[in-house]
This record gives C-alpha cells, structure tokens and sequence, in this order.
C-alpha cells in the first residue's frame, strides 16, 4: 500500500513569527491572515501580560521600520541613494 500520513503543513505567523498549522489561528498572538481574531492578551494575567507585549514589540521593532528611526527621508536623501 502506498498510503501513509504526511508531516502536518506549518507557516510563519506574519505577526509574531511562530510556528502554526496551515490554516489556523496562531496561538501565541491571536491573530489569523493579518486580522486579530481573538485578543489573547486579554485573557492572560498582569506578569505575562507584559511580557508578551514586550515579546511582540521587540519582533515588530527588528522586522522593519525605516532606517534612522521613523524620520520620512527627504528629497536630497532620496537622490543620493
């Protein structure tokens, strides 16, 4: 017989980066095709609270942003590059 189970199918979550099945909503930050499906920081107590926002700030801050901080760059900027 050539049937067997494959290995179940994960993505990168787009908002925090774990590991989550195919189709599904990450449970690590709520979210699900960029749309937050269910405020998980609502449910967890004050300690971890914090802890996942700071998790979930230090993921947004090292995947982009502009270089020089959030300064929009000038004409002159632009034609140097």
């Amino acid at each position: 017989m050539h049937i067997h189970i494959g290995s179940p199918t994960t993505v990168i979550c787009s908002k925090c980066g774990q590991a989550v099945l195919a189709y599904t909503m990450c449970q690590n930050c709520g979210y699900y095709k960029e749309r937050e499906m269910v405020n998980v920081l609502a449910k967890l107590d004050k300690k971890e609270k914090k802890k996942r926002e700071r998790e979930m700030q230090a993921k947004e801050k090292s995947e982009g942003g502009k270089p020089d901080g959030d300064k929009p760059l000038t004409m002159e900027e632009l034609s140097k590059k």
